[in-house]
């Protein structure tokens, strides 16, 4: 779509979809730049649909919290005293102050306005001052919760009250995954960071691994060769392709006590796209992952972290291996950056037209078929 195209954004994307695979071309323009789509996205795909708050492990002893943004609501996620993690709105019931910030350990929230006091279970525990309100019910001010599930080791967070549970809605990567054992892994590192780009244009980067000869020539380039590559269909809460490591990266391959991963799946690189904004690359030594969340159609902000399976850590030479693996990730993460904002930098020109796909990019058309299911036209 360009500027003279009478098109919503919306309808563009349904008329991008509305043709098979083997016609398929990249995602109209305005889908990326336009803040009205964003707003759309917000309300139908990120208020909607389950967002991954990253590993429970890092979440490990009782009062341990993080916080995150959906679609414009802040919550924190946090172990309570018996040990179970929940979600809940990081919005004080007074006065609204937003309460806690960043990630780390409290005994109790405490809001940093007025000092009203909420227990790890979100109900008010102390208000000072409030006994002359007559109005005034400790029992009815609780912070309200919202919907937290673990899934294969992700917390998993949603505002939709009537989303299927992730246990049921990716049954099928599950399966799939089964021999890797993905709950247990250990998450070994985490960040965050803001790229000059638009969230779909680094989730599209993740789903295909067309670019790895080019865009990432200087680190994993020559680990794995195109015409090995494959893009099976997949399904509607998520797309998949994997790629077969050679043994440039060591953790990248079973470790040799690793007696349950026969065969390819050996050196089987998963690279799982988790609805709409959970990417997982997944090894049989270590798994990364990224996080998404909009910020303005031209940034994102993203949680990057990354960890190791269980043979692997109880490997003597563990530490050495993911100091290894982490700088390589964090060359790789350079050439991503400079890849996906020199693609937003060209969406934003006057004579730039989307392309056809090649077959290596069949993910990025299930994500635009997504999308176009979940945003009305």
């Amino acid at each position: 779509m360009n500027k003279h195209d009478p098109l919503s954004p919306a309808a563009a994307l349904h008329a991008n979809v509305s043709v098979p695979f083997e016609r398929a071309y990249a995602m109209p323009k305005s889908v990326y730049t336009s803040a009205e789509f964003l707003a759309q996205e917000q309300k139908h795909v990120f208020a909607h649909d389950w967002l991954c708050a990253g590993r429970a492990e890092s979440l490990a002893t009782p009062g341990d919290y993080l916080t995150m943004e959906i679609a414009g609501e802040p919550v924190v996620v946090l172990r309570d005293r018996d040990g179970q993690l929940r979600a809940m709105s990081n919005v004080c019931r007074h006065r609204m102050s937003t309460l806690l910030q960043g990630r780390g350990n409290v005994r109790a929230i405490t809001c940093p306005y007025h000092a009203w006091t909420y227990n790890l279970d979100g109900s008010l525990r102390g208000a000072p001052a409030m006994t002359l309100n007559e109005s005034f019910c400790k029992e009815a001010l609780g912070l309200p919760a919202i919907r937290c599930e673990i899934w294969q080791g992700w917390i998993m967070v949603t505002l939709n009250p009537d989303a299927p549970p992730p246990s049921e809605a990716l049954a099928e990567v599950t399966r799939l995954i089964a021999p890797f054992d993905m709950t247990n892994y250990q998450e070994k590192f985490r960040e965050t960071f803001r790229w000059a780009t638009n969230w779909k244009v680094l989730a599209e980067n993740f789903m295909e691994s067309y670019h790895l000869p080019m865009c990432h020539a200087g680190t994993i380039g020559g680990a794995s060769r195109l015409e090995e590559m494959v893009c099976p269909t997949g399904g509607e809460t998520f797309n998949y392709h994997w790629i077969l490591k050679n043994d440039t990266v060591p953790l990248a391959l079973a470790h040799p006590s690793n007696t349950v991963l026969e065969g390819d799946d050996r050196r089987k690189t998963w690279l799982l796209a988790i609805y709409p904004s959970l990417l997982i690359t997944l090894t049989p030594g270590y798994f990364w992952y990224l996080s998404l969340t909009p910020d303005g159609p031209g940034h994102v902000n993203v949680l990057f972290g990354g960890g190791m399976s269980e043979d692997w850590l109880a490997d003597p030479a563990a530490d050495a291996h993911l100091a290894a693996v982490r700088a390589l990730l964090d060359d790789v993460n350079v050439e991503d950056k400079g890849c996906t904002e020199k693609v937003y930098r060209g969406l934003l020109s006057d004579m730039a037209q989307p392309g056809p796909l090649s077959h290596l990019e069949r993910p990025n058309f299930e994500f635009a078929q997504y999308l176009a299911s979940r945003i009305p036209a």
